[in-house]
């Protein structure tokens, strides 16, 4: 038992880097564990953790890592953003008082079986981000857009017609009860491995046209780039300009919420790490699978886990103001639509 422990210890460092900062910072936060996950004779915790206002119609952001367990550093990124949180909230009354303003949701490791294996899938073989009930509206390209062939190929959707994924079960549950009535909401789910740019991605992958809440997404992009001009990190834009893809869960989960909640204003967001520059930089990264998502050079990991912070912050305090900016007035909605459609499909 003991050497079993261990061993999991040393495929799972983030699991004890989220429960160390557990600890810490416990008298800030409210901890759920919904799920434990099986992996082999264990069973894994899923954690989801609270921060801040209680209050019922508190704006939430919900910051999401590890759905696919070979992309570690987007566990380490939400970890990194998570410790400086706690430390300001020892000294920091601004720290707490933008805090009080919201509710924060924390899911650090959606995967952890999946992440032990050091493999981007769950253990059962299926693609997390591939798995909710959703279909392409347009085609999609073979085998990156989904597939139910077989789990022994990439990007396997799992089987059809059955129940998803007790990772994506739990995580869907959370984010339906920290979204349920709230009529301002946001979310950043973390990942790497494709382009050299970061990208900030938003729905729909299941589509290449417009998405109804495309007004918030440029509201929100005019936003930082206004707040942040010289801060030229990231690449905005839908996921469909990249590739398109079924069975997406943020679809599902946005689709879910106009359903009940059509006047609500929710923006999910995808941090996607361009990790072909890493590789660029460093051709070590091609001969180890998980290098190809992850920097392995310790100050380049670093500049990765301090690079983020900005907009972490920038999401706290967007999220807080959420009411002022977001469009929700008829003439606003209908001039962010018209410049988002001009900025990302012209020709429209």
């Amino acid at each position: 038992m003991i050497q079993r422990i261990s061993r999991l210890k040393a495929a799972l460092p983030e699991l004890t880097e989220l429960e160390r900062l557990i600890d810490e910072g416990s008298q800030h936060m409210r901890i759920r564990v919904p799920a434990h996950i099986q992996h082999g004779e264990d069973h894994l915790p899923f954690y989801v953790i609270e921060m801040g206002s209680t209050r019922k119609d508190a704006p939430v952001l919900a910051l999401v890592g590890g759905v696919h367990g070979v992309e570690r550093i987007g566990t380490q990124v939400i970890l990194s953003f998570l410790k400086t949180l706690i430390r300001r909230l020892r000294w920091d009354p601004a720290a707490i008082e933008q805090l009080h303003r919201i509710r924060l949701v924390i899911i650090p490791i959606v995967n952890p079986g999946g992440m032990a294996d050091n493999s981007r899938t769950n253990p059962n073989g299926v693609d997390l981000m591939r798995n909710a009930p959703v279909e392409a509206l347009q085609r999609t390209p073979f085998l990156v857009g989904g597939q139910r062939i077989s789990p022994k190929l990439p990007w396997y959707r799992g089987e059809r017609d059955k129940p998803m994924e007790p990772e994506n079960q739990a995580l869907t549950d959370a984010i339906h009860h920290a979204l349920k009535d709230q009529p301002f909401c946001m979310s950043l789910d973390c990942h790497s491995g494709f382009g050299t740019k970061d990208r900030l991605w938003f729905p729909y992958a299941k589509s290449v046209d417009p998405w109804p809440g495309i007004d918030s997404a440029h509201a929100m992009t005019e936003l930082f780039e206004y707040t942040y001009p010289h801060h030229d990190l990231y690449l905005f834009e839908p996921q469909a300009h990249s590739y398109t893809t079924s069975g997406d869960v943020w679809d599902y989960l946005y689709d879910d919420y106009r359903t009940s909640q059509p006047n609500g204003c929710y923006l999910p967001m995808t941090l996607e790490m361009g990790s072909w520059l890493w590789v660029k930089k460093n051709p070590r990264h091609l001969f180890r699978y998980h290098s190809l998502f992850n920097p392995i050079l310790p100050h380049r990991q670093q500049r990765i886990l301090r690079r983020h912070l900005t907009f972490f912050d920038f999401l706290m305090s967007a999220t807080a103001t959420m009411a002022n900016w977001a469009p929700t007035d008829a003439l606003t909605q209908q001039h962010h639509h018209m410049a988002a459609l001009t900025r990302w499909y012209p020709g429209r």
